[in-house]
């Protein structure tokens, strides 16, 4: 009986212990119920629509692009864009046709919004209309209730101050497109809505561009945004400083007014370019804020073609201008003594042949040497110079000399010229022989020969400084790279003699008047054949300008210690010494005439 009780009594205890144990249990989990219905409600809904965390690219300022005093060539400004969420607006198509009765929003930049919504989560917003002004501002603001998810924001935006006087140089920037993304695929994830397309500004995207900052944010399963948390800022571009000079490229801007060609100058010195103009030019602001059908067909059907890059990227006959550098050949090689005279009557004929090769004067120079050779522009002179050097060693002697080879100038699209030759025609054209007749004719820059301005004041700069051939650059912390040229100092200085007698009183006596000593070399590059009487005089055609020949002008100042390199194209211009030399004269005398950027 007293087992009975004790087993009954520690029954009864361990009843009254699960019975305990459960309402502590109870207890528990009510409270742990209310705090999830209550106190953490919210953040347990979200988790369970499985929130996750975004990252948003925030796009850096891109640096700026100065010239050789700092003065700013490439800016950025704020600008007022118009964006949409796709995801907090119900129906796009039917937002965009009601924020048409407000605003104007073009058929362009509805494909631009199109185009850069491909790739972007629902939450981003893009850009659905660019550069709105203080009204359409004040119109939008007035119904900005109305449209959900579209909203005004701020966004650095390009400028270009000086417009097309540097369009070609400096270049401009736009929208990334699919060639854009395929070299460079993590521009998509940059946030950037502007790249370097030409120019300055696609040679050096990479330290302009900057790196772009992130932003974490906190989305929904359906992608919308729910809360935003840490952010990284983005790192600005650094700024570009280059050779140029302000003062200078608008001097050649203003003096190429109203022609089609280029002109280019460098420091001989170290081969900085200092100007660098193709005519006509183009507003590269017309292409930062989005050109629309029309204006792009305009521009790309336009006879002059003003987005020709025609200093980098015009390969031209040089025709006269090529005369200095094969008399440094033929010195170099033994072709021609320094002062042997040749016959120079009104015409040349090869030996054997019926066909006449004209000089430019009729009836010719007669016999001169080499110096007074180059002063006058003697043809017939060039055509046996040609002749006695043949087509191998003159074009090895060109291309010494930088023709047919980049100048290393760091700008993309550069043209290489042509220096032809008898493997040239083989490789290049099929065609087993080589005529002499096209030996003659590169002895006056003319045939296949080919050379870019450029290439020609490269050339002219190794001229003006003794033989060293330069690299040129843009880019002002760039290394100074030179070469010397395969010639003997004696052999440079008769050059150099030459080049000063033409201004003197050569064929550009137009600039003997000029106070800085300027050495040069004018040339004429044939448009078309001439047709000639029967004493070899040029026949009067037609006076239309696209028929008329080319004019070129090369010169260094001073000759006596060369501070600037020029060469200046015009095309259909006529002659050298009237339509060139002066443009090359009035971006030397605005280069000289400051004491301030006369030193290196």
């Amino acid at each position: 009986m007293q087992i009975r009780r004790r087993e009954r009594a520690f029954f009864t205890s361990r009843l009254l212990f699960i019975a305990a144990l459960i309402g502590v249990m109870s207890l528990v989990l009510l409270a742990r119920i209310l705090y999830l219905q209550v106190q953490a409600h919210e953040r347990y809904v979200l988790q369970s629509d499985r929130n996750t965390l975004a990252v948003l690219p925030l796009a850096p300022v891109r640096g700026k692009i100065l010239d050789r005093q700092g003065r700013v060539l490439a800016d950025n400004r704020l600008e007022y864009v118009l964006t949409l969420t796709p995801d907090s607006v119900a129906d796009i198509g039917e937002t965009i046709a009601a924020l048409r009765t407000v605003l104007p929003i073009s058929d362009e930049d509805y494909r631009a919004f199109l185009r850069n919504r491909r790739g972007t989560h629902a939450y981003q917003a893009v850009v659905l209309r660019r550069n709105l002004n203080a009204t359409e501002l004040a119109r939008f603001a007035l119904v900005k209730g109305s449209f959900p998810g579209v909203q005004i924001e701020t966004h650095w935006q390009r400028v270009y101050p000086y417009g097309p006087s540097f369009a070609h140089v400096v270049g401009y920037v736009g929208r990334p497109d699919s060639r854009d993304l395929e070299q460079d695929p993590t521009l998509a994830r940059s946030g950037l809505d502007q790249v370097g397309k030409s120019g300055l500004e696609a040679q050096y995207e990479d330290l302009l561009r900057g790196v772009s900052g992130v932003q974490e944010v906190e989305v929904n399963a359906r992608g919308q945004s729910v809360g935003s948390f840490e952010e990284r800022p983005a790192r600005a571009g650094t700024d570009l400083h280059t050779t140029l000079d302000l003062d200078l490229q608008t001097a050649a801007a203003a003096a190429m007014a109203g022609h089609s060609g280029a002109v280019v100058a460098v420091d001989p010195r170290n081969g900085a370019v200092l100007a660098a103009y193709s005519a006509p030019s183009y507003d590269p602001n017309d292409f930062v804020k989005g050109l629309d059908g029309a204006q792009w067909q305009s521009l790309r059907d336009d006879p002059l073609h003003p987005l020709n890059n025609r200093f980098a990227a015009g390969n031209y006959p040089p025709g006269s201008t090529i005369k200095p550098f094969v008399a440094l050949v033929a010195l170099r090689d033994g072709a021609i003594q320094p002062d042997e005279t040749l016959a120079g009557g009104g015409y040349f004929q090869i030996p054997g042949t019926q066909h006449r090769y004209y000089d430019w004067r009729p009836g010719g120079h007669g016999r001169q040497d080499l110096r007074a050779a180059i002063r006058d522009s003697n043809d017939v002179f060039f055509y046996q110079l040609a002749l006695r050097l043949g087509p191998t060693r003159l074009a090895q002697g060109l291309e010494d000399l930088g023709f047919g080879n980049s100048t290393a100038i760091d700008l993309p699209g550069e043209a290489r010229g042509l220096v032809p030759s008898p493997a040239w025609m083989r490789t290049r054209r099929g065609q087993s022989h080589w005529h002499t007749g096209q030996t003659v004719m590169m002895g006056i820059g003319q045939g296949y020969l080919l050379a870019t301005p450029l290439q020609l004041v490269r050339a002219t700069a190794a001229i003006a400084a003794d033989g060293q051939l330069p690299d040129l650059h843009l880019r002002a912390d760039r290394p100074v790279l030179t070469r010397t040229v395969a010639a003997s100092p004696r052999h440079m200085q008769l050059v150099e003699e030459a080049m000063r007698a033409v201004v003197q009183h050569g064929t550009a006596h137009i600039l003997a008047s000029d106070p800085h000593d300027i050495a040069g070399k004018t040339g004429t590059a044939q448009v078309r054949r001439a047709e000639r009487d029967a004493v070899g005089r040029v026949r009067k055609g037609s006076d239309s300008r696209h028929l008329r020949d080319h004019a070129l002008f090369i010169a260094y100042a001073p000759a006596s210690h060369p501070q600037i390199a020029v060469a200046v194209i015009v095309e259909h211009g006529g002659h050298g010494g009237s339509a060139a030399a002066p443009v090359a004269q009035a971006v030397i005398d605005r280069y000289l005439d400051r004491d301030s950027t006369a030193q290196p």
